[in-house]
């Protein structure tokens, strides 16, 4: 008797009580047309594509997202070296302003002390007589300065300009008894300096937005 090979019974089909089949497992489709073939191949195709569209616009905003970081960090570079600049630019003006000044005073020097009394006209005019210290090489130039202004705006008081060797040059100390005023080119110079520089620290970074 020839062996037959058993095959296992799949319990796939379901059967009712009256024999009927209740439940047959779909049959696997082996063979395929061509028109299927090409139809899942379009089918596949789409669904890569649809993927690489995705992966290419996920790195798309990676390398967005990069961009606007370096920017960033560019407009925060640039904000630094703008307020370097502001600061040296600053500074080199007032240097050339003193520089200015300097030469202005040299060939001036009484100027100071003319534009004080002009400025003080209505204070001392009822004062009988105004001292004033003066460096000793202008001594009397200064005292023709002053009693030509006082000429001109109706001064009537004595001015008696003296010499103070502790005095510099276009420096000078006002006394007319009420009161007195004072100047000194180096010390409003530095008085000026000071200034810029606390206004410089306190602009700080935020200054006018260089892009908006």
């Amino acid at each position: 008797m020839t062996d037959i090979p058993h095959r296992k019974f799949s319990f796939d089909t379901v059967f009712d009580d009256n024999g009927g089949v209740a439940y047959a497992p779909p049959r696997v489709k082996k063979t395929f047309t061509p028109e299927e073939v090409e139809a899942a191949k379009a089918q596949a195709y789409a669904e890569g594509e649809r993927s690489a569209v995705a992966r290419a616009e996920q790195e798309a905003a990676q390398a967005l997202a990069e961009v606007a970081h370096a920017v960033q960090q560019a407009f925060e570079t640039l904000t630094h070296v703008a307020h370097e600049h502001r600061e040296g630019s600053a500074m080199l003006a007032l240097a050339c302003a003193r520089k200015i000044a300097d030469a202005a005073l040299s060939h001036f020097p009484e100027a100071p002390v003319t534009a004080a009394l002009e400025a003080l006209a209505r204070e001392v005019e009822s004062q009988p007589r105004i001292f004033v210290r003066v460096s000793p090489e202008l001594e009397e130039r200064t005292q023709q300065a002053l009693e030509n202004v006082a000429a001109q705006i109706g001064f009537q008081g004595q001015i008696v300009a003296r010499a103070d060797g502790a005095m510099a040059p276009a420096a000078f100390t006002f006394d007319w008894g009420d009161g007195r005023a004072a100047f000194d080119p180096d010390g409003a110079a530095q008085r000026v300096a000071e200034a810029l520089e606390a206004a410089i620290a306190a602009e700080g970074l935020h200054a006018e937005p260089l892009f908006t």
